[in-house]
């Protein structure tokens, strides 16, 4: 571990003691109430390593050689960190104490696949594909138990996402670039769906969202800035989605990886800008937890990019999030420290990460929410991502 640090904290310009991460007190499972949970995956290995940068660590400058000087005017959280200069909106979510980031954390997985990681992070199982549905979905199950009606998840996609398949009934949307039904065609169908038990709540659920997304005349995805606004115009207001999900790929920079990242980089700043921006007061009591499937090489390769690693940065943000700061028990980048002699080595389960986060914000009972979301996993719920 790299002296002077704190093993799991460290806030802009001080370190904190363990005592600072004592679990508040939390009452089991009150609801959701205008609690809202927006989940980011970052498809295709997002490298944490250059998300949030650990320039205090002299081995950050030999592994990465000239994409240092990217960090020269970055923002800075303490001495040691810096965030990617592509990030400004979520660097100064930092600052107002509205983010974290958690470093060095990976899911259980290692061995290095897309699909197969993305499998275990989505669905909370044990093993690549063991598992049916996803930890999202079953958060939701998990909320309805109490709720006195159903409380609505919805995925910003052409199809179900994995996390959020289940028992639980979810919608998803994302609009089309053919042109609209009539009116009069939706009518026909909603009459032929009405009597069936199965079809006619799906067919009522897609007209809801339809009826929603129109309330902010967004047509299609044309950027991440309406992707953003649009998650924000179906999940805020009493009638909005209490759960959703995004997800955003291009993370995958094998080679060049200084200008791919930067682009990625640029549209999943505007996403959350746009998505906190739009959900006003909401933002107050809403929680976007932001992860990928696993990092990338310490080292970059002969084209100037990064291969498949392990551990990984994730992001909490929120209006009740104690930001302004990086959980880390940061492993060190010296040969001898990197996990299989390439990789950051992983120190925090992101399952602990998440079900901590979670449980913290949704007012469950972190330790039932580790065994509902992740059963299987030993690791504890990360306590003190919320102000209590």
């Amino acid at each position: 571990m790299t002296a002077g640090f704190d093993r799991r904290s460290l806030l802009a310009g001080s370190l904190i003691g363990a005592g600072s991460l004592a679990l508040p007190r939390l009452a089991f499972a009150q609801g959701t109430g205008s609690r809202n949970l927006l989940f980011v995956l970052l498809r295709g290995a997002a490298d944490g390593m250059a998300v949030l940068a650990p320039v205090g660590d002299p081995g950050f400058a030999a592994l990465r050689g000239a994409a240092l000087a990217d960090y020269d005017s970055a923002p800075r959280i303490g001495s040691f960190f810096a965030v990617h200069p592509a990030m400004a909106e979520i660097a100064k979510a930092t600052t107002a104490g509205e983010a974290l980031f958690v470093h060095a954390a990976a899911t259980a997985y290692r061995a290095r696949s897309h699909f197969d990681g993305q499998n275990l992070l989505e669905s909370g199982g044990t093993a690549p594909y063991a598992t049916k549905d996803g930890w999202l979905n079953r958060l939701v199950g998990l909320m309805n138990e109490d709720a006195p009606a159903p409380l609505r998840a919805l995925a910003i996609a052409s199809a179900v996402p994995l996390a959020l398949r289940g028992e639980a009934p979810v919608s998803n949307y994302a609009p089309s670039a053919l042109p609209q039904a009539s009116e009069d065609l939706l009518a026909r169908v909603s009459l032929l769906y009405g009597a069936d038990g199965e079809l006619g709540p799906l067919w009522a659920r897609a007209l809801e969202t339809r009826a929603m997304a129109a309330d902010d005349g967004l047509t299609n995805l044309r950027d991440a800035s309406a992707a953003g606004e649009l998650a924000a115009s179906l999940m805020r207001g009493a009638g909005g989605a209490r759960f959703g999900m995004i997800e955003l790929g291009g993370w995958d920079t094998h080679a060049n990886q200084r200008g791919a990242f930067a682009r990625s980089a640029r549209q999943l700043d505007a996403l959350l800008a746009a998505y906190r921006t739009g959900m006003d007061a909401a933002w107050a009591d809403t929680m976007v937890v932001v992860a990928t499937e696993f990092g990338r090489t310490a080292r970059l390769n002969g084209t100037g990019g990064t291969d498949h690693g392990t551990a990984s940065a994730a992001l909490v943000m929120g209006g009740a999030v104690r930001g302004g700061r990086v959980i880390a028990d940061w492993p060190g980048l010296a040969d001898g420290q990197l996990y299989e002699g390439r990789d950051l080595a992983p120190t925090i389960a992101l399952e602990s990460v998440i079900a901590g986060a979670v449980a913290e914000h949704l007012r469950l009972d972190p330790t039932l929410a580790m065994a509902r979301l992740f059963p299987g996993r030993s690791a504890a719920p990360l306590a003190g991502i919320i102000n209590a």
